[in-house]
């Protein structure tokens, strides 16, 4: 059984990329399994903390990059950029003290945003950061839910079947991907 782990870079109650990863786990065949991982329960990266005994928190994330096949990152946008919430995640998996788990690991990125212009310039940013961590990049199809506020209802289920699709795509490739690799 592949295993995907999802990350959403949110952690408002109602995240639109929450919604997203959850959508995309209901696409996946019984063939693969994705668990969704909170980041809210992680400290701020400290190299301190790194050098010492990790807290739980981090622990239990890095023990599910390392358990995972592959990442389905789901990235807002704020501010032109990704969230520091991600940011800080990615720092805990990449971190040279303790290991880079990033390191040729399978990640596809997707992302919702209220605007018109989706999270294109969050995820050109979020690419750089994985790129500099040696990651494993899906490098298409991009998915950038644009006005996701008129596509997902206000309980979190993906209602757009164009939407849907998109995911799909980028879970085919993800797929394919770890396929290739097993």
């Amino acid at each position: 059984m592949m295993k995907i782990l999802g990350i959403s870079g949110s952690i408002r109650s109602g995240s639109y990329n929450t919604a997203i990863l959850l959508a995309a786990k209901d696409l996946l065949s019984d063939d693969v399994e994705m668990d969704i991982h909170d980041l809210k329960d992680l400290p701020l990266y400290d190299d301190d903390l790194a050098e010492e005994e990790p807290p739980a928190p981090v622990k239990a994330f890095r023990h599910a990059i390392s358990a995972a096949d592959a990442l389905l990152i789901a990235c807002p946008e704020y501010n032109y950029s990704f969230t520091g919430v991600l940011k800080n995640a990615l720092d805990w998996a990449a971190t040279f003290t303790l290991s880079n788990l990033l390191e040729q690991k399978t990640t596809a990125i997707m992302g919702a945003s209220r605007t018109v212009f989706g999270t294109a310039r969050a995820q050109l940013h979020l690419r750089q950061v994985l790129h500099a961590s040696n990651a494993n990049i899906i490098p298409k199809p991009e998915v950038y839910i644009r006005r996701a506020q008129d596509l997902i209802s206000e309980d979190g289920i993906v209602e757009d079947q164009r939407t849907l699709e998109k995911i799909e795509w980028l879970l085919n490739a993800l797929i394919m991907e770890m396929s290739a690799n097993q």
